[in-house]
């Protein structure tokens, strides 16, 4: 069979929302074929077929969408997760 994969990931070393990158990985059979990374602000293709969504993702509402991601989901769980560091430590 085949694998399809996203990995969403928020990195970050501290809680504001300018030292947080959001990224959005897209992998088949373990090869990542396309990406969002919040720095760039727009979707990479790393294969034809992902230069391809690439490209189509960027002219449409789904690069809009992810661009509001980093807010959305990385400062509400990167808050909590500096919360659960510091009462630990």
């Amino acid at each position: 069979g085949f694998r399809y994969y996203v990995v969403t990931d928020c990195e970050f070393n501290s809680s504001k929302l300018n030292d947080i990158e959001y990224t959005q990985s897209y992998y088949y059979n373990k090869l990542e074929i396309v990406r969002f990374s919040s720095s760039v602000g727009k979707f990479v293709g790393y294969t034809e077929v992902g230069i391809k969504n690439a490209e189509r993702w960027n002219n449409g509402p789904e690069v809009i969408t992810r661009r509001g991601e980093k807010e959305r989901y990385c400062l509400n769980n990167v808050g909590n997760e500096v919360e659960a560091a510091l009462t630990k430590s």
